[in-house]
């Protein structure tokens, strides 16, 4: 049996829940003089990100866009060891950052996170056609 499966070719509940699947990834800022680490969001983090940014009305797909870098943001940047630095309390303060510097983190976090342009327009297309049984709870 290959020591990294449970001797079915899939691995164990025990070997999934103990990967280091996080992704850090350290951007230059000079505008800030310095660096910040970026990471991609764990699966609750990215619901969330996600269950603030979108809600159906009407059979249609309504997108939040208000501090939505910043938002991202929050989630994403990090110390070294993938400590997020900010909070949802932060949001207000981070968009009010220099934009260029938020547009290039946010680019690297939507990478990281699997929040591409693409991968964005498919989910809206899926929602498009889902039913809306959440729609009035979604509110931003």
């Amino acid at each position: 049996m290959h020591p990294q499966t449970n001797g079915h070719g899939g691995l164990t509940r025990e070997q999934i829940l103990a990967a280091m699947d996080l992704k850090i990834e350290r951007v230059d800022v000079p505008e800030w003089n310095g660096a910040v680490y970026v990471r991609n969001m764990t699966g609750k983090a990215r619901d969330a990100f996600e269950t603030t940014r979108y809600k159906i009305v009407n059979d249609k797909v309504e997108v939040n866009q208000v501090n939505m870098r910043a938002s991202l943001l929050a989630m994403s940047v990090c110390d070294e060891q993938g400590q997020l630095l900010f909070s949802t309390a932060d949001i207000e303060a981070l968009g009010d950052k220099n934009g260029a510097v938020l547009d290039r983190l946010f680019d690297v976090a939507q990478r990281l996170s699997g929040l591409r342009t693409e991968a964005m327009e498919e989910r809206l297309k899926n929602l498009r056609g889902a039913p809306s049984v959440n729609s009035g709870t979604n509110s931003p």
